[in-house]
């Protein structure tokens, strides 16, 4: 075992490799273009705990050419070679891109030797588009390394112009292009050209927990291979890393090392025949949250999502939507047996479930029917799982397939929740065979309200509400006369975007009349709003445990926040009808302590 000392070393059959730290032994394997020490990040950030060692591919570094026509066999028993050098028996592996398929084809090959595997930015079964630019890219390497092609490669990874965050990660990548063997590089990528396939039909023998890992931005190593490959191994687990792309080992270290150890620390006591099923427990949930997110559905539509075997974003439109359990965090959806997706989603992984906002209706249409290419409607990015999440959604639940139930013609997909997001939008209903839109109550409450009527809002975000503050040092509650137009200076929505406040007005929270004037009602409504950049000064963002502490002048509004305070906490919300000095509040559902009301399937979609 290494000590804390770097040793930069070759084997007898001349393989460069790195080794450095003390620990559990980890191998790293590098893609096309690059060698050992674009690892360093690694090995600086695991030494302390692992024993790592970096290798040289065939072709990279300081190791041998591959054989003219190589295939995956020949660089994976280099490796195999390596381990023997050293007198590892066992030892978890870590592949970036060719790396990636490297590292399969060895745990494919000698299962004994590997503990659990991760692949980073793998390819699998590339799109036909894809796969004949990468072609074409390969029969262009037969000379000494092109300047114009290595330029394209970086900005095909980091992007042009390179942004500043990332210059030294593209100076390190452009330096090993400009230094690697150019045969070597020529045959290796070849390979790599033709081997998205190689372990399409040999998934589902890899014994060893298996970690796929790319990025959201990767638009060669994409969510959906990823995906595929971790529904396809038989203890596969899917994350996809927002934002990042193909060389986020070097353009992330610190995110991208804190994943692999993570995974590494959670499989180090599960044994090559554990049970199939994902390897990861699911992460701890704020209660309240989850219990808010879950409450978006509104006897609502929600269009389901996965990625099939082949790597295709598949979905359906469905209402037989429920929350099952809190801890662990489970949901659960049917789907019928007819349906044409059935076979995608009752093998699949996981699923995710999109609670949708009344303006995605046409959406909730189209994924209804048969239609050939349902996502070219709706906008769409991976998950952390893989599983496409439709922007816009109310809701959103990110899950793994925690259990398959028959049920009469339908199926029940259970999923654990692995991640999930929510917004204040108002959600899309459906009842008797129609749709129905709850927003629409606001302007038919504000045309019918008389003229005189001032309308408010509880505007709140993340555990704030928005307040203007006055010149004497009161606070007041955005209001205005009537609903009203952006254009319309007096009314709520004119006051709103004179301050340029991005506000999404929800449901009905109090009404009543002004006991001075009889004429005269009060409407407030619940709602969301993003953070202003106007820069007003008079816009204050107040925590919701605070507010008690706030002068406010008008005794009904301060009475209706002391009661709005009381709810948010209890996640327990009514309608208050009166006036400002007595009435009653009216509870829009039952208290959250009561039993959930679970719902049979009403509708589920195709494909």
């Amino acid at each position: 075992m290494a000590d804390a000392a770097t040793i930069r070393s070759e084997a007898p059959d001349g393989t460069g490799f790195i080794r450095a730290g003390s620990g559990a032994p980890v191998l790293f394997i590098h893609g096309v273009g690059m060698d050992a020490a674009i690892w360093q990040p690694q090995i600086d950030l695991m030494r302390d705990r692992f024993d790592v060692i970096a290798i040289d591919m065939l072709g990279h570094g300081a190791s041998q050419l591959p054989p003219q026509n190589a295939g995956l066999s020949d660089y994976a028993d280099q490796a195999i070679r390596l381990l023997d050098h050293l007198g590892l028996d066992r030892v978890a592996v870590v592949g970036h891109s060719m790396g990636a398929l490297v590292a399969q084809e060895l745990a494919l090959r000698a299962p004994s030797r590997i503990g659990s595997l991760v692949c980073l930015n793998a390819v699998f079964r590339r799109p036909p588009e894809l796969a004949q630019a990468v072609r074409e890219r390969a029969a262009a390497l037969d000379g000494p390394g092109d300047p114009s092609a290595i330029a394209a490669t970086i900005a095909r990874w980091f992007g042009n112009p390179i942004p500043p965050a990332l210059t030294d990660a593209a100076a390190k990548a452009l330096a090993a292009l400009e230094s690697v063997d150019a045969e070597g590089y020529a045959r290796t990528y070849r390979l790599f050209a033709s081997a998205d396939t190689a372990h399409a039909d040999r998934l589902a023998d890899l014994a060893v927990p298996a970690l796929f890992m790319t990025g959201s931005e990767d638009r060669n190593s994409t969510p959906a291979m990823s995906a595929a490959m971790a529904r396809l191994a038989p203890v596969g687990q899917c994350l996809v890393l927002s934002g990042e792309k193909h060389m986020m080992p070097i353009a992330s270290p610190q995110k991208v090392t804190q994943r692999i150890t993570g995974f590494l620390d959670e499989v180090a006591d599960v044994p090559a025949s554990a049970e199939a099923g994902p390897a990861f427990d699911a992460p701890a949930f704020d209660a309240m949250e989850f219990r808010r997110a879950l409450g978006s559905f509104l006897t609502g539509v929600t269009i389901v999502t996965t990625i099939d075997e082949a790597g295709d974003a598949r979905g359906f439109t469905a209402n037989s939507f429920t929350s099952v359990s809190l801890d662990p965090p489970l949901v659960l959806v049917c789907i019928a047996k007819k349906a044409l997706g059935h076979q995608a989603f009752s093998t699949s992984r996981g699923f995710a479930i999109n609670i949708l906002a009344e303006a995605q209706k046409a959406a909730s249409g189209i994924f209804a029917s048969k239609a050939s290419d349902k996502f070219a409607s709706v906008a769409w990015q991976p998950g952390q799982t893989g599983n496409p999440l439709i922007e816009g959604s109310v809701a959103v639940f990110d899950c793994g397939m925690e259990q398959l139930v028959d049920a009469g013609d339908h199926s029940i997909l259970i999923g654990r929740v692995h991640d999930f997001t929510h917004n204040g939008a108002q959600p899309l209903g459906y009842c008797r065979g129609a749709y129905v839109t709850p927003g629409l109550s606001q302007e038919a409450l504000a045309a019918a309200a008389p003229s005189g009527t001032q309308v408010g809002a509880i505007l709140e975000n993340d555990g704030r509400v928005l307040f203007f503050e006055t010149a004497e040092g009161a606070h007041q509650l955005p209001a205005g006369r009537g609903l009203g137009a952006a254009n319309d200076a007096r009314s709520l929505r004119g006051k709103l975007a004179a301050k340029a406040i991005d506000a999404e007005l929800g449901f009905l929270y109090a009404v009543w009349d002004d006991a001075t004037d009889a004429s005269r009602t009060h409407l407030y409504y619940r709602g969301t709003v993003d953070s202003p950049v106007s820069g007003d000064g008079q816009v204050r963002f107040v925590e919701i445990e605070r507010i008690a502490e706030l002068t406010i002048a008008d005794p009904a509004v301060r009475s209706m926040l002391a009661r709005y305070a009381r709810e948010r906490a209890e996640d327990t919300f009514g309608v208050y009808v009166g006036n400002e000095v007595e009435g009653e509040v009216r509870p829009l559902a039952k208290p959250a302590s009561s039993a959930p009301i679970h719902t049979g399937p009403i509708h589920s979609g195709q494909r």
